[in-house]
C-alpha cells in the first residue's frame, strides 16, 4: 500500500526513559507510557554478563538506543519494539567470549 511505512521510523519510535534488567528479562520504560520486556537470552552478551555489567547501561542516541560499554552491546528501541533478537553471529560471539575470559584470567 503506497505511503504505508513497512517499519518503525525514528520519528515514530518512542524513547527509552528507564531500563531494568533481571537474570532473565530486559525491560525498557518508554516515554509514551509503555514498558516493553524481552527475554535476556535474546542478547547473549547480556545473558553472559554479571549483574554489575548489566546495570551499567546508558540510554543513548537521545533515547533511541541502549548501550553497555563494558559489554560492547548496543540495542535500539525500534528493534525491541519489532521483536528483533541479536543478530550477532556465533563466531563473533565466540570471539567475544574468548576475549572476555582472557581479560578475566
Amino acid at each position: 500500500m503506497p505511503g504505508t511505512p513497512s517499519a518503525l521510523t525514528l520519528e515514530a519510535t518512542p524513547k527509552a526513559v528507564a531500563v531494568t534488567l533481571t537474570d532473565d528479562t530486559l525491560s525498557v520504560d518508554l516515554d509514551d507510557g509503555r514498558t516493553i520486556a524481552v527475554p535476556i537470552g535474546w542478547y547473549p552478551r547480556l545473558a553472559y554478563a554479571t549483574a554489575d555489567e548489566r546495570a551499567n547501561v546508558q540510554i543513548a542516541g537521545a533515547g533511541y538506543g541502549l548501550h553497555w560499554p563494558e559489554l560492547d552491546e548496543d540495542i535500539g528501541v525500534a528493534g525491541l519494539l519489532l521483536g528483533k533478537k541479536s543478530t550477532e553471529s556465533a563466531s563473533s560471539f565466540g570471539r567475544w567470549l574468548v576475549r572476555r575470559q582472557q581479560v578475566r584470567s
